[in-house]
């Protein structure tokens, strides 16, 4: 594992997903994650043996924008909810031969990495953790993405929305995490899973993920 220093240029007007300017929400609503269409193919089964999921429960409290979780060490940021796992899924949609509606567990099967990280929001404050989670350059490739596809777009939970470019999104070390510190990525910080960018700012590590679309 390796560290690297990521700054993110933070938008006093913009309500960022990673670097969010709104004041957390409490208590947490609960999601029923939206019907998704069937996918049009799925992806490559993956036997693996799981260990049980020990899903994150939600705090008693909810610390304000920016300020410290103290069951995690990591700021707060956004708006944070409660999504049900069972029904929760990935989809990966739009300029791809193959979309995709993956469940958690697909996601655990399927090849993981696993990096320590340091999100910096510029004049907020600084974040190490050691996330893990499925390389996007994997999910991409499952799903086939067009040749003539400029970017993507990430959907969270909560209606948050953030556009990568087709070359920040080929960067190796990007993935889709589903874990911190080896347990699940908890409620406040993005369960069942969010994106983790190491070359770039805090806005674009979608939390809540629901949703990449290849545009």
């Amino acid at each position: 594992m390796y560290k690297r220093m990521v700054l993110c240029v933070v938008l006093i007007l913009l309500a960022l997903a990673g670097c969010s300017t709104a004041p957390a929400a409490t208590p947490l609503p609960d999601l029923a994650t939206p019907t998704v269409a069937q996918a049009a193919s799925a992806p490559p089964s993956v036997p693996c043996d799981l260990p049980p999921l020990v899903v994150p429960t939600a705090p008693a409290e909810v610390p304000g924008y920016v300020q410290l979780d103290p069951n995690t060490n990591l700021h707060m940021t956004g708006d944070p909810l409660v999504v049900d796992v069972t029904t929760w899924r990935l989809e990966i949609v739009g300029k791809v031969e193959r979309p995709l509606s993956l469940t958690y567990d697909e996601l655990r099967c399927m090849p993981k990495i696993e990096l320590e990280c340091t999100l910096v929001c510029v004049g907020f404050f600084e974040d190490v953790a050691t996330w893990a989670g499925v390389p996007l350059s994997h999910l991409l490739e499952l799903a086939g993405v067009s040749p003539l596809a400029q970017g993507l777009k990430l959907y969270s939970a909560d209606g948050y929305a953030t556009p990568v470019t087709m070359e920040q999104a080929q960067a190796k070390d990007n993935f889709i995490a589903y874990e911190w510190e080896g347990e699940a990525v908890p409620i406040l910080h993005g369960f069942p899973a969010r994106a983790v960018f190491p070359a770039l700012d805090g806005s674009y590590w979608a939390k809540w993920l629901v949703k990449i679309e290849v545009e």
